[in-house]
């Protein structure tokens, strides 16, 4: 899949195709912190209310932490190409001779000559809002991100909720039921592998690799990440009796 297609406007199920790489790794992060979390409290021995209670706070904090760093990224880089247009705007309209002349040296490398890279000056140079467009992406290699900050934040925030809230269901479950205490930790589990398993099935479209890899790949993440909360929990637990 090309980048383009990757970037065009429409829709992953209901996930606009522009922001799955925000759906991905805020869903990623969201499962794996919320399930290192149910898993040291496993392995520390600690009541479901306990595991419940530091789950959702979890949720809550790290991913709103996790969207305002998204937000204030995505503002700044946004910031940052409006500043350096400005600036050529300026230039253009100030030192012109100079700005033409990085025009016609930009297609010289490119294998224009003679008349037909006078042409191709011309034509850019008689428009300023191409122009700029061309200085911005050929002199600086800058291209606007047509992501919005809100929107970007808003997904972060709303994949590590939904995601990250998987692990913790079947000790809501168990709240409000007889499910069997004994094998919470287990449906966590499964659960979370699932729940994993389909976002490295969306990381495969932003990565470009193989499906089956990418799930893999996510699934053994997490299943590290419980390993070692588990064990920490545990001997935590053992020391602190």
């Amino acid at each position: 899949m090309s980048e383009k297609k990757l970037h065009s406007r429409g829709s992953l199920l209901f996930i606009n195709k522009d922001y799955v790489a925000e759906f991905v790794y805020g869903g990623i992060d969201g499962a794996i912190t919320t399930f290192a979390v149910v898993a040291g409290a496993s392995g520390a021995n600690l009541e479901i209310k306990v595991v419940i209670i530091l789950g959702i706070a979890n949720l809550i904090a790290d991913g709103f932490s996790m969207s305002v760093g998204n937000f204030f990224s995505t503002k700044s880089e946004r910031d940052n190409y409006e500043k350096h247009k400005a600036i050529e705007y300026w230039e253009i309209e100030n030192l012109r001779e100079r700005e033409v002349e990085e025009i016609r040296e930009i297609y010289a490398k490119k294998g224009f000559k003679g008349e037909l890279l006078e042409q191709v000056v011309n034509t850019i140079t008689a428009d300023k809002h191409v122009w700029v467009d061309t200085m911005m992406k050929e002199e600086l290699e800058m291209v606007k991100d047509q992501k919005t900050p809100i929107k970007t934040a808003a997904v972060t925030f709303i994949a590590f909720v939904l995601i990250g809230s998987i692990p913790l269901l079947s000790y809501l479950f168990a709240y409000f039921t007889d499910l069997d205490h004994s094998k919470l930790f287990t449906y966590s589990c499964m659960l979370t592998a699932a729940g994993l398993a389909v976002v490295g099935a969306f990381k495969s479209v932003v990565t470009n690799k193989n499906v089956l890899f990418s799930i893999i790949e996510t699934v053994l993440l997490g299943g590290v990440a419980a390993v070692i909360s588990y064990m920490a929990g545990s001997v935590l637990e053992n020391i602190l009796r």
